[in-house]
């Protein structure tokens, strides 16, 4: 039981840390496609304006959502393999 409750504890701060990195660096990838995209479209409005704006848009999207199988996708296999290993 204490192996399972260290696995538990040292793999979410592991999954968190990943989660913060995948998070970071597709923010990151967005913002650089969003000046990308302002220059390509003949400079609309102020560059910071636009891009906050998609940023925006961005945290409602399904990409932003789909990070979160960084927690989801982990859980069930281990949970599945615990499961099967005990009790099958």
């Amino acid at each position: 039981m204490l192996g399972l409750l260290r696995l538990i504890f040292f793999g979410f701060i592991f999954l968190t840390i990943v989660y913060v990195i995948v998070s970071a660096w597709s923010r990151s990838v967005r913002r650089g496609k969003l000046k990308t995209w302002w220059e390509e479209e003949g400079r609309p409005g102020d560059l910071e304006t636009y891009v906050e704006q998609g940023l925006k848009e961005y945290d409602g999207s399904l990409r932003r959502k789909l990070i979160w199988g960084v927690y989801i996708v982990p859980t069930v296999l281990v949970v599945t393999i615990v499961y099967v290993t005990n009790f099958m």
